[in-house]
């Protein structure tokens, strides 16, 4: 019996590997070009006198009621132009890039019909971690100092900060951007609910960058995400005896959900935890529903949180 069920699995496994891979097909095969404009180039290679041009070329990157003396002093601030030539060192050929964003444009325009295609733009901006990429509908806004990896010199932030300052996390920062404007906000203020809001997000990078790794699509160092992998029983158990799941207590979200050094249990465990294993959990949830109901991917980000879980059926592996 238990041969005839192992077999029965890998053919349902089978067929559902031959589906995702002719989904995957039809998405490579669909014809897009994606334009990029290096606003960062543009800006420190023209000369003051030619300022004008340039912001006619990108009017919005240049508010009214500022000076061009302000631009200027940019232009040849040597601090400045050192962090350019960094990341021309990096960047000075974005064609892999370019490739890599096409690609996913072509897996949003899939499962989000209507889709526009972007223009992208590169851009050096002042190491706004908190918006590395913003995705405004018909413009995608790269901050390339953002991504030349985490040992870079530039760089004094904390580790857990860091470790998604590398180039293999612009496409996961992209669509964190681009589902802020697809998934619908909480319509509560319990725990479940952000960590369902945050499963629904990864979830995404699953369909959208079917390559990536799950590390790399929650911005986790692969050892942390074998520890989640390893402690989800007990993070869950942890979750159901401390009731938090309808908790209202917004000093959870720092706890579980935000980017941190590590997961705020208050027990010897936090030192070895990632941050945010709460979006962890709920990127499981999230998949569990997925797996155990037949329901269209915009029918799920759009589903209440409660009902999500309670049909999910989500059973943490031991």
């Amino acid at each position: 019996m238990k041969k005839i069920s192992v077999f029965v699995l890998a053919v349902l496994l089978l067929i559902a590997c031959d589906k995702r891979s002719k989904v995957e097909k039809e998405i490579a095969e669909k014809p897009l070009s994606v334009q990029v404009a290096r606003f960062d180039k543009d800006f420190f290679e023209t000369k003051p006198q030619d300022l004008p041009a340039l912001k006619a070329k990108y009017p919005y990157f240049f508010p009214a009621g500022n000076d061009d003396a302000i631009w200027h002093d940019k232009m040849q601030n040597p601090m400045w132009r050192e962090l350019y030539s960094e990341v021309q060192k990096k960047y000075g050929n974005f064609s892999k890039e370019q490739a890599q964003i096409t690609d996913l444009v072509k897996h949003l325009q899939y499962y989000f019909p209507g889709t526009k295609t972007p223009k992208v733009i590169t851009v050096i901006s002042e190491m706004d971690y908190h918006n590395k990429v913003i995705y405004a509908d018909s413009l995608l806004l790269i901050s390339l100092e953002l991504y030349l990896g985490k040992n870079h010199k530039f760089y004094e932030f904390p580790s857990y900060i860091k470790q998604n300052f590398e180039p293999n996390q612009i496409l996961p920062d992209l669509v964190s951007s681009f589902a802020f404007r697809k998934i619908h906000p909480p319509t509560d203020a319990s725990f479940l609910s952000q960590l369902i809001y945050a499963g629904k997000e990864l979830y995404l990078k699953d369909l959208l960058l079917p390559a990536y790794s799950d590390a790399d699509k929650i911005g986790y160092l692969p050892e942390q995400i074998v520890w989640c992998g390893e402690n989800e029983s007990y993070i869950w158990r942890y979750f159901i005896d401390k009731k938090m799941l309808y908790s209202t207590d917004q000093k959870l979200i720092p706890r579980f959900l935000n980017p941190a050094p590590f997961s705020k249990f208050y027990l010897e465990i936090d030192n070895e935890s990632p941050g945010r294993v709460g979006a962890w959990v709920g990127w499981q949830i999230v998949r569990a529903y997925m797996e155990n109901n037949k329901v269209s991917l915009t029918e799920m980000l759009a589903l209440d949180a409660k009902e999500l879980f309670e049909k999910s059926h989500y059973k943490p592996k031991k």
